[in-house]
C-alpha cells in the first residue's frame, strides 16, 4: 500500500520549491490554499479538471492582488502547483482555454448549451466536455475551488448577473442541477468567497490609506527641514 502523502509532506515541498519568506498578511491564504489543494489531491474521488484549474488560478490572483514583491508571485504559485505534483503553466493554460469558450456567449446560450451537454454526457470542446464528465461522473468530488471555477465563468458570461442576488442564486441553482450536486453548497461556498473578498479589499485599502499618509508625513517632515535650518542664528565668529 503506498503511503499516502500528508500535510506536512506538501508544506515542506511547497518550502522546498518557495524559499523566500511570504508577506505576513498574505502567508495564512497561501497556507489555507496550499491545505484545500492538498486535500484534495489525495482524495480518491477528486479528479483534476480545467475548471478546478480555473478556480485555483484565479483565488491566487484576487487573493494576491497588491503582494510586494510582485516578482514572488510566480514562484508562490508555482510551488503551490509542484507541491501537489501539478504544473503552473498547466493550471494556467487549462483556465484560460475554458475561459475563452465561455467568452461570447450569452447567460441564456450557456445554459442551453450546458443542459444539452450534460444531458448527453459530453460534448465538443475543454469547458464542455469537463461538465459532461462531471455530469456522468456519479462519484464525482465537489470542491469550494471547482466552485470558484464556475463563478469566474459566469463573471465572464455576464459580469452584470452575478451582481443581482436573485439572478445569480437562480443561476447557481440551474448550473448545480445540471451537474448533479448541491445548489446550496454551492451557494454558502460562493458566498463566502465573496465575502473574503470584500475583506480583502477593504484590509487593503487601509494598508494603502495608511502608507499614504505615512508617506506625507515624511515629505512634509522633509520640507520643515531647510526651513529650519535658515531659521537658526548665525554663529559669531
Amino acid at each position: 500500500m503506498d503511503n499516502i502523502r500528508t500535510v506536512s509532506d506538501t508544506k515542506r515541498k511547497f518550502y522546498g520549491y518557495h524559499t523566500r519568506p511570504i508577506n505576513s498578511i498574505y502567508r495564512r491564504f497561501v497556507e489555507e490554499l496550499l491545505v484545500e489543494m492538498h486535500l484534495l489531491s489525495v482524495n480518491v474521488d477528486f479528479r483534476y479538471d480545467p475548471i478546478y484549474s480555473l478556480g485555483v488560478v484565479t483565488s491566487f490572483e484576487r487573493f494576491m492582488q497588491g503582494y510586494s514583491p510582485e516578482d514572488d508571485k510566480p514562484s508562490i504559485f508555482n510551488a503551490l502547483c509542484q507541491a501537489v505534483d501539478g504544473k503552473s503553466e498547466e493550471y494556467h493554460q487549462e483556465a484560460e482555454a475554458v475561459l475563452k469558450e465561455a467568452k461570447g456567449l450569452s447567460i441564456g446560450d450557456f445554459k442551453d448549451k450546458l443542459t444539452h451537454v450534460t444531458s448527453n454526457q459530453g460534448g465538443e470542446g475543454v469547458l464542455w466536455g469537463t461538465f459532461g464528465a462531471i455530469a456522468a461522473n456519479p462519484k464525482f468530488k465537489y470542491s469550494r475551488l471547482l466552485g470558484v471555477g464556475l463563478y469566474t465563468l459566469l463573471m465572464e458570461i455576464d459580469a452584470d448577473l452575478v451582481k443581482d442576488e436573485e439572478k445569480r442564486q437562480e443561476t447557481i441553482k440551474e448550473v448545480s442541477e445540471a451537474l448533479n450536486f448541491s445548489p446550496e453548497k454551492l451557494q454558502k461556498d460562493l458566498d463566502l468567497y465573496r465575502s473574503n473578498l470584500d475583506k480583502m479589499q477593504q484590509l487593503l485599502t487601509v494598508i494603502e490609506d495608511t502608507l499614504e499618509a505615512d508617506r506625507k508625513k515624511r515629505a512634509s517632515t522633509e520640507a520643515e527641514k531647510p526651513a529650519e535650518v535658515l531659521d537658526q542664528p548665525a554663529t559669531q565668529e
